[in-house]
């Protein structure tokens, strides 16, 4: 009997985290450093990073900002879910310090399309406590950032 509820909640847990829809984004991006997916819908996303000793900033365990902002910006491209999406801006905020060994879970939500743009707010959180929220402004382009002609409308 115990052998068989411990099979039910490996498959519930493997359900939870399979993604509900395909990544369309950043597919070779570094999860040790960005995050894995937890939970994806058209819209939102679940991203969940568990810091480590490479991410230590200090003796006491300080976990470097930077690691946390791009799990949150890896959250934020994946709820938006376009091949070429890009981060336009950020407004965030780091609301509580991150230690090595803690495990955050990022909640990322798109509620604006415009056109090309997309605005996502991206919630951090540590248990119950919320270490990091942020608006982040996206773009969609037809064609991938770096084949884009961004000097085409340059005068010499």
């Amino acid at each position: 009997m115990a052998k068989e509820h411990s099979d039910n909640i490996d498959e519930l847990i493997q359900v939870a985290i399979t993604p509900q829809t395909a990544l369309n984004t950043h597919e070779r991006i570094n999860t040790v450093y960005s995050g894995e997916i937890v939970k994806m819908e058209p819209g939102y996303a679940k991203v969940m990073l568990e810091t480590s000793e490479v991410m230590r900033a200090d003796e006491i365990g300080l976990v470097h900002g930077g690691f946390v902002f791009s799990a949150a910006d890896f959250a934020a491209m994946v709820a938006v879910n376009e091949p070429n999406v890009v981060l336009a801006s950020c407004n965030c905020m780091f609301l509580s310090p991150v230690r090595v060994g803690d495990s955050i879970m990022f909640e990322a939500t798109e509620h604006q399309k415009e056109g090309r743009k997309r605005n996502v707010t991206v919630r951090g959180f540590v248990h119950e406590i919320k270490v990091f929220e942020g608006e982040f402004k996206t773009v969609v382009t037809e064609r991938h950032v770096l084949r884009l002609d961004l000097m085409k409308n340059i005068e010499s």
